[in-house]
């Protein structure tokens, strides 16, 4: 079987590319690379010779290419069904598949007034109400899963799944932007933080030298 290729865009700032990278390196699955820098005049020409949608994440996988993180997640779980990235428990994944659908659409106004910057200091903005409902949903989503679906580990099924790869962008915003939660949010967050795959990504945000965020350059 060919080697999957994963296209991505700057590791510092490209949440949809780490959600999909984590779901690759935590399943333990070979794969390569591909990286197209945002902010640059051939971003799109780039991606688009490789999807039509000319974004990024898109994974190449022998003939397939398949573009939008959720999809290319579901399409690694299809492909390597002996990895987990579901639960095998029917109650549970319907529970997974459901969360990481709200994130892929929702929590608008936490990743606008808080976009992923891994090298940004650490530092709070304002909070509105709207900001404010937002960590409050995902939190109660969080102790949720985990007090119905978390034995076995300290992910939200117990095992690492796709539904942390979808939360992982968020858990580094609540850390970026010094967000206060709970102790058992927190909890969450250092099990994502301390993942071999997380490290990996952010150790390659850190050498990148583009800047694309304003409170990076002032």
């Amino acid at each position: 079987m060919a080697k999957p290729i994963l296209v991505i865009g700057n590791k510092n700032y490209s949440s949809w590319s780490l959600r999909p990278f984590m779901a690759l390196a935590m399943a333990g699955i070979d794969f390569d690379e591909k990286l197209i820098k945002f902010g640059e005049p051939a971003f799109s020409k780039a991606a688009k010779k490789i999807s039509k949608a000319g974004l990024v994440p898109i994974l190449v996988h022998g003939k397939n290419t398949i573009w939008d993180s959720l999809a290319i997640m579901e399409y690694i779980a299809e492909t390597w069904p002996d990895r987990n990235l579901w639960p095998k428990n029917k109650s549970a994944r319907a529970m997974a598949r459901s969360v990481s659908a709200e994130m892929h659409s929702g929590f608008r106004n936490l990743r606008n007034a808080c976009p992923m910057n891994l090298r940004r200091a650490f530092k709070p903005v304002p909070m509105n109400d709207d900001i404010i409902a937002d960590v409050a949903r995902i939190e109660s989503l969080w102790l949720e899963c985990r007090k119905t679906h978390g034995r076995g580990g300290p992910f939200l099924f117990g095992k690492f799944s796709i539904a942390d790869a979808m939360f992982t962008p968020v858990v580094t915003r609540f850390e970026t932007f010094d967000i206060k939660v709970s102790t058992e949010t927190q909890h969450y967050m250092n099990a994502i933080l301390a993942t071999p795959a997380f490290h990996d990504w952010k150790a390659g945000a850190l050498k990148e030298k583009e800047l694309y965020a304003k409170d990076e350059v002032d």
